[in-house]
């Protein structure tokens, strides 16, 4: 009697084609998990470094009482509204840099002639430090806003400026060709081939730019002065009694803001441009 062969039986681990692999639901990043024991640890530190004296209390508070005054200044109404005066400059300062700096950088990388004759301005502005020109924009700008754009344009430009030249420098020249073949003109080949593919560079020149920016905002405000902002606070709680734990919990908010505009910069990125990054990998294999 012969034996009947049946069908092996189809193996239901993939599961349905929108399932996730099993095993990896709600992972956590290592990155995040290693970013926050990093913090845990230093807080912990500073903590028994304070308690146990061999920090002077007075020149550094405990690490305990600097995050208890943060956690009332969340609560504060008027550090609240320093820090809305200081992220307007920085949202309608990064806007402005965005709006300048990527159409600049799409003309000097598209055109060689332009370029060149703007290159060597763009090496000698560049090293230039962005708080050196403060004094000037004092000058040239009564309104505390006007010269806190000023500033941020300056120094937060650059990464923009220069990821979109790069990136325009990645487009595949074979790409290029193949349109104006057919007749399209500069400006349809720049937006079809040349933009799409410099984008996920000028993503990365704005997410750099915006920690730039923010940095600058806060600057202007200490050394220019102003009526509110985070930088004004600052300079206010130096003179209080209190003054060193108000200054460090302000700063641990500066801080906090920075890390956050990257986090939401990173995330948009990376779900705006994923075909970039499998492209990466299959170009890795």
């Amino acid at each position: 009697m012969s034996a009947r062969l049946h069908p092996a039986p189809r193996s239901t681990a993939a599961g349905k084609p929108g399932d996730r692999p099993p095993g990896r639901r709600h992972r956590v990043p290592t990155d995040a998990v290693r970013g926050v024991a990093g913090v845990a640890v230093f807080l912990a530190l500073a903590e028994l470094a304070g308690r146990a004296g061999l920090v002077d209390r007075k020149v550094l508070p405990l690490a305990s009482a600097v995050l208890e005054r943060a956690a009332g200044l969340a609560a504060d109404d008027v550090f609240l509204d320093h820090v809305a005066t200081t992220l307007t400059g920085w949202s309608f300062g990064l806007l402005l840099t965005v709006l300048i700096a990527v159409p600049l950088g799409l003309l000097i990388g598209s055109i060689p002639a332009v370029d060149a004759a703007v290159r060597p301005f763009v090496e000698f502005l560049r090293p230039i430090p962005s708080v050196a020109i403060i004094p000037l924009a004092i000058s040239l700008f009564p309104d505390a806003l006007d010269r806190q754009l000023a500033v941020i344009c300056f120094g937060a430009s650059w990464p923009v400026l220069l990821n979109t030249v790069y990136g325009l420098r990645e487009v595949d020249p074979v790409a290029k060709e193949t349109l104006r073949s057919f007749g399209f003109s500069p400006l349809s080949v720049l937006w079809r081939v040349s933009l799409p593919t410099c984008a996920p560079f000028i993503a990365t020149g704005v997410r750099i730019a915006s920690g730039i920016a923010l940095i600058l905002a806060i600057s202007t405000e200490l050394l220019a002065g102003g009526s509110s902002g985070i930088g004004v606070y600052l300079i206010e709680a130096g003179g209080s009694t209190d003054g060193i734990e108000m200054i460090i919990a302000a700063t641990v908010w500066a801080g906090a803001f920075g890390v956050l505009f990257d986090l939401l910069f990173t995330r948009a990125e990376g779900r705006l441009f994923r075909w970039r990054r499998q492209s990466l990998k299959g170009a890795g294999e």
